[in-house]
């Protein structure tokens, strides 16, 4: 099975936060292939405008238990995954919880679909998806994941969560420097 993307969601800018409605990912199966026509990401122009964008809205919430709360519900507006997808080659393996990824593009522009089984993780999915996905690889290779440490996040996670978004994060660069080779 492979993934591709061959559309982008109009409208998207810096002037459009995560709060707000987020188009939906269409899937299509044609021949055992799965083609993403529609994706939400990115929200912002560029990786760094985005990292600063999550810096500002966490900045609101006062306490952790808000700010779980705010991962959970950004969590839900994650695009729809298809569960024929849902398979163990494309399963992220590092984290307690359950969570898929699937690169598709190239160079030029790179987009990810995932999931996760659980509430939490799915927002973290969607912090990073927010960052990284729609980019160049080149631009993906390059940006460290500073709004980890700069909201807390870091300090607020478990050791199990904190190692599955390592490995998210890996794997994200990863498929940038697969692409770039």
């Amino acid at each position: 099975m492979r993934l591709r993307s061959v559309a982008t969601c109009a409208g998207t800018g810096p002037d459009r936060p995560a709060t707000r409605a987020i188009a939906a990912t269409r899937w299509h199966h044609w021949n055992d292939e799965y083609t993403v026509t529609d994706t939400a990401f990115p929200l912002e122009a560029t990786a760094l405008d985005a990292q600063a964008a999550i810096r500002e809205e966490f900045a609101f919430f006062g306490d952790w238990s808000e700010r779980y709360q705010y991962l959970i519900d950004l969590g839900r507006k994650l695009p729809p995954f298809p569960d024929a997808l849902k398979t163990e080659d494309h399963r992220l393996h590092g984290c307690q919880s359950m969570v898929w990824i699937v690169p598709s593009g190239d160079a030029s522009r790179l987009d990810f679909a995932a999931t996760s089984d659980s509430a939490i993780v799915s927002g973290l999915i969607f912090l990073a998806l927010r960052v990284y996905a729609g980019r160049s690889a080149q631009e993906i290779a390059a940006t460290e994941p500073d709004y980890i440490a700069s909201i807390g996040l870091a300090k607020h996670l478990s050791p199990t969560r904190s190692n599955g978004l390592a490995a998210l994060l890996a794997e994200i660069r990863n498929a940038a420097h697969r692409a770039l080779a």
